[in-house]
């Protein structure tokens, strides 16, 4: 019980935290002292005590897309396992849900760019129905095939079936770690598919989608963010973490993993350059090919000896 209440914990609260070490990361080699760690906790108060300006022409849709955003991130991080592998809702084929529960947010995302009649919306929705396209079936492909070798068909049996002393795991291990790390920086659209901290219409994604959004509208789909980079950050965590440790340790380790998380993806974004929208979608392909790596691991070893 204990666990799980710890879960819900970290969900709904470690997201500030984590945003506040990434904006601490770049304020640090940006040479300043940065803005207070828990600022994006204080912005959302803020949010939720504005007004709302809502356009003429949009319509319900657009009303009522940032909650069921938010809703659908917190649903599939009731889902996804976080500490020691435990997860809220646990059954077979719960990756799958898992999987249409964030595409179903991101439609609605979509449609609310549009009921905005807005080009600029219109162009960031164009370009988030591209790359989730190029990111969703490597997601599936990966666990599928993973199960397909474990005979496991639930997030918890995949991730701890990996955790075995063998070159077959320490490989699709690895592999997973460079994938999701991928995928949660296209779903997420950070540095460099995209940058969070951009005012340039025609290089934004997602911030263009939401150029509309204002009050408590706005801080619901800035919270949904941070809530969906902690849930894809902990699918990571567990395939790093080994089973079976004791829950304390587990949960420090866990926490340790994320915060290392938040501090690489503060450095990348302090570091690197945002790619050209060119070469945005060569990068998102790099998981296909980690995808088809992954797939030819599990057939060797399953039909070709592989140990």
């Amino acid at each position: 019980m204990i666990e799980k209440f710890l879960n819900i914990l970290i969900l709904f609260f470690f997201p500030f935290l984590f945003i506040g070490i990434i904006n601490r990361v770049k304020a640090f080699w940006g040479g300043r002292k940065g803005q207070p760690i828990f600022q994006s906790f204080f912005d959302f108060v803020k949010l939720l005590k504005k007004g709302q300006v809502i356009s003429k022409n949009s319509s319900l849709i657009f009303q009522i897309t940032p909650t069921i955003y938010l809703v659908t991130v917190i649903l599939a991080g009731l889902i996804v396992p976080m500490v020691n592998y435990q997860n809220i809702f646990s059954f077979d084929g719960d990756f799958l849900i898992f999987a249409y529960i964030l595409a179903f947010g991101r439609f609605f995302m979509i449609l609310s760019a549009m009921d905005t009649s807005s080009s600029f919306s219109g162009m960031g929705a164009s370009r988030e129905a591209t790359y989730s396209a190029l990111i969703e079936p490597v997601f599936l492909v990966i666990l599928s095939s993973i199960g397909f070798l474990s005979d496991q068909i639930s997030f918890k049996g995949i991730l701890t079936t990996l955790q075995q002393n063998n070159i077959i795991s320490v490989l699709l291990i690895s592999l997973c770690v460079v994938a999701f790390s991928i995928i949660m920086i296209t779903e997420c659209k950070r540095v460099p598919v995209d940058d969070p901290n951009t005012h340039l219409e025609l290089t934004m994604i997602h911030e263009v989608m939401i150029l509309d959004n204002s009050g408590p509208d706005l801080g619901f789909i800035l919270y949904g963010s941070y809530i969906k980079l902690i849930v894809l950050s902990s699918i990571i965590a567990n395939l790093i973490l080994p089973a079976n440790l004791a829950f304390w340790i587990a949960l420090c380790l866990f926490l340790l993993i994320l915060i290392l998380i938040a501090v690489a993806i503060g450095c990348i974004e302090s570091i690197f350059a945002r790619l050209r929208l060119i070469r945005v979608p060569q990068f998102i392909l790099l998981i296909t090919s980690i995808a088809i790596l992954v797939l030819s691991i599990i057939q060797f070893s399953i039909f070709g000896g592989l140990k």
